[in-house]
């Protein structure tokens, strides 16, 4: 029997995690995975200890006023894995949260990967030296990451993304507009708001007010949205209600891959999704928000001028970015009739995002089980 724990923070954590349990089942026989994550990861085989969602929280401020329920299940976790010893534990993401458990599992012995490397490569490099404390191996999704870890010599895996291997180099919109029953003769603008509930507080008013804005300017367009839950749609529901009761909004659960496909132009949170989207090749407006005292410190520690991971793959700015006190919906709205009015710069984006895709595509699921395994193999050899 071969025991995994895991941790994943969030929803893109969930669906590498998910990604990398399906491969490792097709390579060993008896295998037993246990730890923290979402449906995805539950649906896998794996046994949740807590669920995901108490994890999910944007920004320093944001996590400070949760810090003593984040410290207890960060105890009861490490504890658990201590009396339970797994043959490798592996953080996905959530570095805040995983590097001390990865440390603190590494000293009693425990062999750890953290997958998806944190953002060093943005801000704070500094972590670097307390990762190499923390892990045996490290699992990036950028090509460019590569350097940075051999810079210190840290043990790492250029693995690719798992998305640019799920999503097809060629979308089929149309076929994707048919199965959301939406109007093929509108141009459809789909309203992503991210996937943590903080996030949809912050960002769901500006991205609604805007929507409204273009709309009278754009009469045909039709918004759509996608959440990951019921209760981030209750969320942007409410919000929608408040402060744009009149604006016609397709909203739905779970199918926010789809919703992509189906889209003509997005308008989204800065996240894992904005890598989605330049898969899927659409053109994009970027907002985010962080509380005051997050974004100033963010500021101060900064080493690359985006946020968005279309423009720091490119090395240049490709898609517009309204953040802090330009993610307003004037501002948004302005971006947003830019792209509605220029098909040559959404075919510019299409063509710059293809070649950006390709680089991403590895084979990831694979070669990251692949490398789970290796390790597990030298550690039963130690």
């Amino acid at each position: 029997m071969v025991r995994i724990g895991i941790v994943a923070g969030e929803a893109s954590g969930d669906t590498l995690g998910s990604g990398l349990i399906n491969e490792l089942n097709k390579q060993i026989k008896e295998l037993s995975i246990e730890g923290i994550g979402g449906d995805k990861l539950a649906n896998s085989g794996m046994k949740i200890l807590y669920p995901m969602e108490r994890l999910s929280v944007m920004g320093i401020t944001e996590v400070l006023g949760r810090y003593r329920e984040l410290k207890n299940i960060r105890d009861s976790v490490l504890k658990y894995f201590i009396n339970n010893p797994p043959d490798v534990f592996i953080g996905i993401d959530a570095p805040d949260f995983n590097l001390w458990l990865e440390k603190n599992l590494r000293k009693a012995g425990i062999k750890t990967i953290h997958y998806v490397s944190p953002s060093v490569w943005a801000w704070r490099e500094y972590r670097v030296k307390k990762i190499k404390t923390a892990v045996d191996l490290i699992l990036t999704l950028f090509p460019f990451e590569t350097a940075i870890y051999d810079k210190y010599q840290i043990p790492n895996k250029y693995v690719g993304h798992p998305l640019a291997d799920k999503i097809p180099e060629e979308a089929d919109p149309q076929t994707a507009k048919t199965k959301l029953d939406l109007p093929q003769d509108k141009t459809i603008v789909a309203l992503l708001p991210g996937s943590r509930l903080s996030e949809i507080r912050k960002i769901a008013e500006p991205l609604l007010r805007a929507a409204e804005l273009s709309l009278r300017e754009n009469p045909n367009l039709y918004f759509i949205s996608g959440l990951v839950n019921e209760n981030s749609l209750n969320t942007f529901t409410e919000i929608k209600n408040k402060v744009a009761p009149d604006l016609a909004v397709n909203t739905s659960v779970g199918n926010t891959a789809l919703i992509m496909e189906a889209a003509d132009i997005i308008m989204l949170a800065s996240g894992t999704a904005t890598l989605e989207a330049m898969l899927y090749k659409k053109p994009m407006v970027v907002a985010y928000r962080l509380s005051f005292l997050t974004h100033f410190i963010v500021k101060l520690l900064a080493r690359i001028p985006y946020a968005s991971l279309p423009n720091i793959l490119a090395g240049k700015m490709l898609v517009a970015e309204c953040l802090q006190s330009s993610c307003t919906p004037e501002m948004l709205s302005s971006e947003l009739n830019k792209l509605l009015g220029s098909e040559k710069k959404q075919q510019q984006l299409k063509v710059e995002f293809t070649s950006l895709s390709r680089e991403l595509r590895q084979n990831a699921d694979l070669q990251a089980a692949n490398a789970v395994i290796k390790l597990i193999g030298n550690n039963r050899n130690d």
